[in-house]
């Protein structure tokens, strides 16, 4: 018998329910290009700095990295990304004649500053000191690492000629020497997965610290 009522079964509830969801889902959000157009203008920001005596203006998002914006933006190749984690001290540069993971720096805090990279160290007609060495005493293998290795080496002969301790400083009152034990200890953030330690030790201990330092 016909009383009037329409007769629905659990499934077309459950369809019809679902259906409805989505429709008020839909209605809510903003247009993806929107959304990501407002995204992309709230992360941008702009940074000036020198790049191995160049200066260089750059509108990046402001999660880039200095190891990416080298690398990606000025296409400064010559800085290598290993860990990213900052573990392996392939990607060090100095910044401000200071030693630094560029793989754990954000840029947009680097305004004014001043970054040396391996291209600034020295060139192939003209290199530095410490690439020079690296090549007479064959500190390295398959070469990934050199790059953070001399720029880690020029800021670690640097910190000596400071006067800057090291944990295996036995006398805080005394300049640290260019011992086997302060280089190892000094050194120890940069990873050869080749094993060319030993090489790269004397090329180091070769230069010294008055011809080394940034």
């Amino acid at each position: 018998m016909d009383d009037g009522r329409t007769s629905l079964s659990r499934r077309d509830v459950l369809i019809a329910s679902a259906g409805t969801a989505t429709i008020m889902a839909a209605d809510a959000a903003p247009p993806a290009a929107t959304a990501a157009s407002r995204m992309k203008d709230s992360a941008m920001g702009p940074v000036s700095l020198e790049v191995n005596g160049q200066p260089h203006t750059l509108d990046l998002d402001t999660r880039t990295t200095l190891l990416d914006a080298l690398r990606e933006h000025l296409r400064l190749t010559g800085t290598k990304k290993g860990c990213d984690h900052g573990q392996c001290g392939a990607c060090t540069v100095l910044l401000d004649g200071r030693r630094v993971n560029s793989c754990l720096t954000f840029v947009v805090m680097l305004d004014g500053a001043k970054v040396t990279t391996i291209e600034g160290l020295g060139t192939p007609q003209r290199m530095h000191p410490l690439q020079a060495a690296f090549v007479a005493q064959d500190g390295y293998q398959c070469g990934y690492c050199t790059p953070g290795q001399i720029c880690s080496a020029a800021g670690m002969l640097d910190e000596l000629l400071r006067g800057v301790p090291s944990h295996v400083t036995a006398d805080l009152t005394a300049r640290p020497l260019l011992s086997a034990e302060e280089l190892r200890e000094r050194m120890s953030g940069n990873l050869c997965r080749c094993g060319a330690y030993s090489n790269i030790a004397d090329a180091i201990t070769s230069v010294g610290v008055n011809g080394g330092a940034a």
